[in-house]
């Protein structure tokens, strides 16, 4: 595979795929190549000479080299790398590869079978093709920034890339392998065209049901405010509360089992019946005087107690934990292997 990517979205694609076993050659051009060699990059990576750790996360496990493609020789050697290549993934803004003789059309004529991938921002054949953009104004464009945001209306800016990963990555490995099986059943391959802000925009399911029934009911195109919507606040079961110690306890308890299982713990069995599978108007007064309930039970005892409590008894109740809580969680670490005690005798 050759990866022309820079920077978040391609070069996660082709991580995926070099973690599924792709032999993944990733081209960077002379000079400071990538310049996610240098984004977030810390001192102690700065005193060294070495890249960033955002550019070791993204792009280990892929072989690497430099070359100049504005120049005929390194047009000459990547032309060669696709002939013998199943997949090449690029990221430039549409036009780029063919004003150089790169196309899809020039590469597909040298490798029929060849999977080519192009990352962009809005697609090949929109009227914003030759827009720039970063994960920020995708989101925005998609309709998504706007379901991302405080009870007072305030979009807030994710500090995970949703549209760069979810938009570009994700949507790229699964056409990418769909264009694969489709070439090792006889076909040809193909020419894809990831646009993460289409890509974003069809992944905005909630919202989209929302508006839909909103238009079919009569009432507007709209949607409902911040915090009034079953997965945004808008039920005390789906909900974050602070506790003691000022961290947040994540509850997820939306199928009445769990919410019932909740509540006894809590040992508010009165509560059990007012759930909005039951009745309960989503948003509505009694929704929002329950969640005013649970916040001030929440707030009586830090994090770790509620912890303690909730989470052996399968009620989808979670601690909102810092990224360093979760890099070190027992959740994410590697199995333990087992001992040999724990290997059954086999049997004669």
């Amino acid at each position: 595979m050759v990866d022309l990517t820079r920077l978040l979205p391609g070069p996660v694609a082709t991580l995926r795929l070099a973690e599924l076993g792709a032999d993944v050659l990733k081209i960077e051009e002379p000079g400071a190549g990538d310049p996610a060699r240098a984004l977030m990059q810390c001192a102690a990576d700065k005193a060294a000479g070495q890249p960033s750790t955002f550019y070791k996360i993204v792009n280990r496990g892929k072989r690497e080299a430099r070359l100049d493609l504005k120049s005929e020789t390194g047009l000459t050697v990547l032309r060669a790398l696709v002939r013998e290549a199943d997949v090449i993934v690029e990221s430039f803004r549409p036009g780029v590869m063919e004003r150089l003789g790169l196309g899809y059309e020039a590469l597909a004529a040298l490798n029929p079978k060849l999977v080519y991938c192009a990352i962009t921002g809005y697609g090949y054949e929109s009227p914003f093709s030759q827009r720039p953009g970063h994960d920020i104004n995708y989101l925005a464009y998609a309709g998504v920034l706007d379901q991302v945001k405080a009870r007072d209306g305030t979009p807030a800016i994710p500090n995970i890339q949703i549209a760069d990963l979810l938009g570009g990555a994700l949507s790229a490995v699964t056409q990418i392998l769909a264009a694969l099986w489709r070439v090792a059943r006889g076909g040809d391959g193909a020419f894809i065209d990831v646009s993460m802000t289409h890509a974003m925009h069809a992944h905005n399911i909630v919202a989209r049901t929302t508006l839909i029934d909103t238009i079919r009911e009569g009432n507007g195109t709209s949607t409902p405010r911040t915090g009034g919507g079953l997965l945004d606040g808008g039920v005390p079961c789906y909900n974050l509360y602070r506790t003691a110690d000022g961290r947040w306890l994540a509850v997820g308890a939306l199928e009445l089992k769990f919410w019932e299982r909740l509540c006894r713990a809590l040992n508010r069995n009165d509560w059990a019946s007012r759930h909005w599978s039951l009745g309960q108007a989503i948003g509505g007064p009694d929704a929002m005087a329950l969640t005013q309930e649970l916040a001030d039970l929440f707030a009586e005892h830090p994090l770790d107690d509620w912890v303690s409590l909730l989470e052996p008894l399968d009620c989808c109740v979670s601690p909102v934990l810092t990224a360093a809580e979760a890099a070190s969680h027992a959740l994410f670490q590697p199995a333990a292997p087992e001992s040999e005690s724990a290997v059954p005798e086999s049997e004669e």
